[in-house]
């Protein structure tokens, strides 16, 4: 289990941008992939994109075109650019490695879209 710390959450209006970054809070070596997940009130967590050791990512439908997952191997480090942002796009993002069934989270970073 990693203990993992988010930063860059915040209020946006619509349209706006957002930049997410995660790192393990101590020094490890992974090849795990690394993804950022979401929970808007009432609904059950989802995957928002993913990205393996390699590079290769993977994005829910809803945020394909707007989101770009990168990471940097060398800090385990994993970003999420978020543009043109949209109301529905309001929820607590999380950061993972090794997939839903990990036991390595983030505590969950707020990002709100609104007027």
């Amino acid at each position: 289990q990693v203990q993992l710390v988010e930063s860059g959450g915040g209020l946006v209006q619509p349209g706006g941008s957002l930049r997410l970054s995660c790192a393990p809070s101590k020094v490890i070596f992974t090849t795990e992939e690394l993804g950022w997940y979401r929970q808007a009130p009432g609904k059950q967590r989802e995957l928002v994109a993913r990205i393996t050791y390699g590079g290769r990512t993977d994005y829910v439908d809803s945020v394909k075109g707007r989101f770009t997952i990168s990471r940097d191997n060398a800090k385990n480090a994993v970003y999420l650019q978020m543009n043109a942002l949209k109301p529905e796009d309001t929820a607590v993002y999380y950061c993972n490695l090794g997939g839903p069934n990990s036991a390595s989270w983030g505590r969950g970073t707020q990002v709100t879209v609104s007027s």
